[in-house]
């Protein structure tokens, strides 16, 4: 009879821990990136009555007589399973579809969370506004003008300098592409001004200076009387303006000096594809591949050099592919037309906004247009993401069943995609939730009947004496 006693206690103390799951998983069913909790139960020790027995040549075999002592709490589990997303469309929440934990610092401890309601403190950092944990990633690094991402390297604070300047870039490559249309009329010596016209097709795009200041780059194109695939190329930086900027062209890496010359000559083929260009010195560009004019101009606003001269900026003008049809000069019989005209300059910026993509590549925004790479959340993922501790505030600790975290970019080795504007709600199912307490309830119930029904047994033996 005490053996009964003890066994309904242990159930009743541990289907009372089971409820205290269950109650934890309902308080926290709103909660951002809960995994909720399972409680696994076993049986306790026997008391062997009496040892089995092996068959005799009379007899067969006994079985062994064994009462058990109750049961106690096997594992409380968490669930990792995902949880459903919920669109916020603030730019910094984030939610992880799949695998993976974020990483977050305070000093030197590491914490891991699914809870991706982050934002930006008054110095830039990315943090869990909740409790100012700083999220870890790799911040982008300048190597030869270009923003690179080093993610071999250890996670560092990720700084988001909201306001920084994006400094203004000299053009240093336009990509020129059109069509002179074959049925362009041939400019007669002393042909009038309207003929002229008629006759030149020319196009216009901006470049800019070191300052960031903006310069207006003129092409214009007109036949050349007597051939029928040649074309003369004039070209002209500022040309409305009252000091001239000595504009001049020429093929080959070496800029061309003031008064070298602003024209040269556009061969076709037959095909109307590009054949190659003749500049004024009588240089002839390659036979095949990338034909490029080195262009040059006097930067007026610069202050003189040491020699007096002024400050002359220098870039290529791609003209295309000899033979090419795409993002090439072509000479059809379609009306003249400026397909593609791209330069790489720009004027100083700040920064305004910035996104956040499915591999946690934040890209800044800025006002003068130009995009540019700034940081990468990283993520974790564990060989046992069940044996993590819970450490409060929706965070994971690391611990000695979980394995070592394995860092790196999302989408790669396992780890899910990252999904801007959105959170991971908890996984905790209410229904089934209900369900667990009403048979948690019924369990407690019932042992309390088993100590109940022994004790009157008690009683009974007790009055044995009356």
């Amino acid at each position: 009879m005490m053996r009964s006693l003890y066994s309904g206690v242990s159930g009743l103390q541990n289907h009372q821990t089971r409820m205290d799951v269950i109650g934890n998983n309902i308080s926290n069913i709103n909660t951002t990136g809960f995994k909720k909790g399972r409680v696994s139960f076993q049986d306790m020790l026997y008391q062997q009555l009496n040892a089995a027995a092996r068959p005799q040549e009379e007899l067969g075999g006994i079985n062994p007589k064994e009462v058990g002592l109750g049961m106690s709490v096997a594992s409380i589990d968490t669930i990792h399973t995902q949880g459903s997303l919920q669109t916020t469309m603030v730019g910094t929440d984030l939610a992880i579809s799949g695998t993976g934990f974020f990483i977050l610092k305070e000093g030197e401890k590491v914490y891991y969370t699914r809870a991706g309601d982050f934002n930006i403190d008054r110095d830039g950092t990315f943090v869990n506004p909740g409790n100012g944990m700083k999220v870890q990633g790799w911040m982008a690094r300048e190597l030869d003008g270009v923003q690179v991402l080093d993610t071999s390297r250890e996670t560092e604070d990720l700084i988001i300098p909201i306001g920084g300047k994006d400094a203004a870039r000299a053009t240093t490559l336009v990509n020129f592409a059109c069509n002179l249309d074959k049925r362009t009329p041939f400019i007669a010596e002393g042909a009038n001004q309207a003929e002229i016209i008629e006759g030149t097709w020319g196009t216009e795009i901006k470049v800019y200076d070191s300052f960031g200041l903006d310069h207006t780059l003129r092409v214009e194109f007109s036949r050349i009387p007597g051939e029928q695939n040649a074309w003369t190329a004039t070209v002209a930086v500022d040309p409305e303006n009252a000091d001239p900027t000595n504009a001049t062209v020429g093929l080959g890496e070496a800029a061309p000096a003031a008064g070298d010359g602003n024209t040269f000559t556009v061969n076709f083929s037959n095909l109307g594809n590009l054949a190659g260009v003749v500049d004024a010195a009588g240089n002839a560009s390659p036979e095949e591949g990338s034909v490029i004019m080195r262009v040059a101009f006097d930067v007026q606003p610069a202050t003189p050099g040491a020699d007096g001269a002024l400050v002359r900026q220098e870039f290529d003008l791609n003209l295309g592919q000899v033979g090419g049809l795409v993002n090439s000069i072509t000479q059809y019989a379609e009306t003249s037309t400026t397909k593609a005209f791209l330069q790489d300059g720009y004027t100083m910026g700040y920064l305004e906004n910035f996104k956040i993509d499915q591999s946690g590549t934040i890209t800044g925004v800025y006002s003068n247009g130009n995009t540019r790479t700034l940081a990468q959340v990283a993520l974790a993922s564990f060989p046992n993401q069940g044996g993590l501790e819970k450490a409060g505030d929706n965070n994971y600790v690391f611990s000695n069943n979980s394995g070592n975290a394995n860092v790196g970019v999302s989408n790669t080795q396992g780890r899910g995609k990252i999904i801007a504007g959105t959170l991971e709600m908890s996984n905790v199912d209410m229904a089934e939730q209900f369900t667990d307490m009403i048979v948690t309830q019924r369990g407690f119930q019932a042992n309390s009947r088993t100590i109940q029904t022994a004790d009157q047994l008690l009683q009974e033996l007790l009055t044995l004496k009356r």
